[in-house]
């Protein structure tokens, strides 16, 4: 008996994750197409524009809309924050992270750094507001997950043609597990260009192609930085015969080419 690869939840070989931006009034058409797909996705907002004004949801939305999904900072009022100081940036995180708790009702953990920019002094003061991870612009073309989850690249943007969408999407689905643990694919962008661009057609046909794979685990970015955090913290016996779950969730391996669950405080095997 040999523990082999690690899964993604339910002993799922794959993970599709989005992340959209800014909050505009476009998400809840987007969120209806994820909701019709069985997608999940997570929405970074920025606080200091949903004014009600018929541009952005409206704030009384936010916990209705953004059920099943997740809603994370992206500051308060979208500065770069590689221009500002360390007080401003504190503040401009915290702000949002208020204000979205209390509309949203639950704790947020998560971020996109605005307009793009980030180093590692923007990184630490993100960690030290409590958030988990942040997710970057840096497209990859890649399913690897991150060492550190402060630089979190995604996979592609939705300006991606539609080819080659489908190409990545295609490549991603048929990996051979034992070239690649976990593999997730991630998709950013913000919800408007759909609009301003005329490609509602083209997430509306990926959600389609994409939704309901038997291999393909759909979640938020927080669930999958939960995941991975306690797959990371899993002890395996040298030999490889045994594992130990030292975590509050549960976790799927890969033994002797069967999905096994690993409980919470269980040592397996």
């Amino acid at each position: 008996m040999k523990i082999k690869n690690r899964l993604w939840k339910d002993g799922k070989k794959c993970c599709l994750t989005f992340s959209f931006d800014d909050g505009r009034k476009h998400d809840y058409r987007l969120v209806d197409i994820f909701n019709k797909n069985g997608m999940k996705g997570t929405f970074n907002l920025n606080s200091g524009f949903m004014r009600d004004n018929g541009n952005h949801v409206m704030t009384k939305d936010v916990a209705t809309l953004y059920t099943g999904h997740e809603v994370a900072v992206h500051s308060h009022t979208h500065p770069t924050l590689t221009e500002l100081p360390s007080t401003i940036i504190i503040e401009e995180i915290m702000r949002d992270k208020q204000l979205l708790e209390q509309w949203w009702g639950h704790t947020v953990r998560g971020m996109a750094y605005p307009n793009g920019p980030f180093d590692q002094r923007i990184a630490n003061l993100c960690r030290d507001c409590g958030m988990n991870y942040a997710r970057t612009g840096a497209s990859t073309s890649k399913f690897r997950l991150p060492e550190d989850f402060m630089f979190f690249h995604p996979t592609c943007n939705e300006f991606t043609e539609p080819d080659t969408l489908m190409k990545l999407w295609e490549d991603f689905v048929n990996i051979p597990v034992f070239r690649l643990n976990m593999p997730l694919f991630y998709m950013y962008g913000h919800s408007y260009n759909f609009e301003d661009w005329n490609m509602w057609d083209k997430i509306e046909t990926f959600c389609k192609n994409a939704g309901g794979h038997p291999d393909v685990w759909y979640a938020t970015n927080i669930e999958v930085f939960d995941y991975v955090r306690a797959q990371r913290m899993v002890d395996y016996a040298i030999d490889k015969n045994m594992a130990y779950n030292p975590s509050a969730i549960s976790v799927w391996i890969d033994v002797d080419g069967k999905p096994i669950e690993l409980k919470p405080g269980e040592n397996k095997f």
